[in-house]
């Protein structure tokens, strides 16, 4: 299954009755009003202000596919991308949310037949555990009632993995996960019954066990002093990656394997003149794919390369990719050509890319005459200017 019909699939699940949710385009990776966040990070940010009381909508559920940015702030894992199989500087989250509308019983029966049903994705029950928080009772007999799996492949885990809030007060509450055993083909646990606790964290950390779905529960108002009271609405909020989720789909083991980075590789392949390898030698090019990605999304957002906030995180991105086609021996400009790559990858946003294209060579434009200057401001001193941003560019 292609990326574009995942992507596809889901926004057509929810938006169909009786769950007749709306689809909302994709937010800016700036946020709006949230001096807290550098980057919009999950699905739910365009949303946070619905889910504290502040805004009403005309619409009490929502389904979206978010471009998100995760390279700075706690969320910052900008080393360690292109040297494992799942980390991302950009990537899509899918997500369904309640705003005081249905709740567990609904967000998990939705979540089992998109995932388990032939006619969505059709994976395998059989692959498939769950987590839950070791003290939400309801929802460990909302998911045994609902889907049937056995109570021995639910994991009830602690606030670390299981528990959610949106600040040191706000709401807040449990959630749950959904996993898959990406071996469950082959070596993987089929007919050796529901692993312990023990092994299944070892396994979930050896990435075995894959979350590909996490579930929200927002049922608490957390006070300052510590308490949580009941929200008088409870809500759901949901996030699943497009590419974990494409990785199973199309039985790879990395997210780079699949046909959303694949094509990228491949032109990076040809312009750097050198094979790719799918080991820790390979990591240069999966560098270059995903960084791609994030620079054309974030110039087409109208984030440029400066000396602090968004720009200096940018400009982060932009040396490490830079370094990093060193590393392959190229000393030419590497990112401008997979450009076009980028946007072919994006399937059934076919619509737009023209819209994207034109903001992102925007972009190219206003810092390529001053690229030295702008990744390595102690070498010279800079005298461009960048132009004023337009409106986002939604990935659908």
């Amino acid at each position: 299954m292609k990326s574009a019909d995942v992507r596809r699939k889901f926004l057509d699940y929810f938006k169909a009755p009786p769950r007749a949710h709306r689809e909302v385009p994709s937010s800016s990776l700036v946020p709006a009003d949230d001096p807290t966040l550098l980057f919009t990070n999950s699905g739910m940010v365009q949303f946070k202000r619905v889910f504290q009381g502040l805004e009403r909508r005309d619409y009490t559920r929502a389904v979206t596919c978010q471009k998100c940015v995760r390279a700075g702030g706690k969320h910052n894992d900008l080393e360690q991308v292109g040297h494992t199989a799942r980390h991302h500087t950009f990537f899509e989250m899918l997500g369904n949310f309640s705003f005081g509308d249905y709740f567990k019983k609904e967000a998990i029966e939705y979540a089992w037949e998109w995932v388990t049903s032939s006619e969505w994705l059709g994976i395998d029950p059989d692959r498939l555990y769950v987590t839950v928080h070791h003290s939400d009772d309801e929802a460990r007999k909302l998911w045994r009632q609902v889907t049937g799996i056995a109570d021995s492949r639910i994991f009830g885990l602690g606030d670390k993995d299981n528990f959610w809030q949106m600040g040191d007060t706000g709401p807040c509450g449990p959630c749950s996960e959904i996993l898959v055993d990406i071996r469950g083909k082959g070596d993987g646990r089929r007919g050796k019954g529901a692993p312990s606790m023990d092994e299944f964290v070892a396994l979930s950390e050896e990435g075995q066990f894959l979350e590909i779905w996490n579930l929200v529960f927002m049922q608490f108002d957390q006070q300052p002093d510590g308490k949580r009271n009941p929200l008088p609405k409870p809500s759901v909020d949901t996030g699943a990656g497009l590419e974990r989720i494409t990785s199973v789909m199309q039985n790879v083991p990395s997210n780079f394997d699949t046909d959303l980075f694949q094509p990228i590789i491949a032109q990076a392949v040809e312009v750097v003149g050198r094979p790719y390898d799918h080991g820790p030698a390979g990591a240069p090019y999966r560098v270059l794919a995903d960084h791609a990605r994030a620079v054309n999304f974030l110039l087409a957002d109208g984030v440029y390369p400066s000396n602090e906030g968004r720009g200096y995180v940018l400009r982060r991105i932009l040396r490490r990719a830079v370094r990093h086609a060193w590393l392959l021996g190229r000393r030419e400009p590497t990112l401008a050509p997979l450009t076009r790559a980028v946007t072919g990858s994006m399937g059934d946003v076919a619509r737009r890319r023209s819209a994207f294209s034109k903001r992102s060579r925007a972009g190219s434009r206003a810092w390529r005459s001053c690229a030295i200057s702008r990744l390595f401001p102690a070498r010279t001193r800079s005298s461009c200017t960048t132009p004023t941003a337009s409106r986002s560019i939604s990935p659908r």
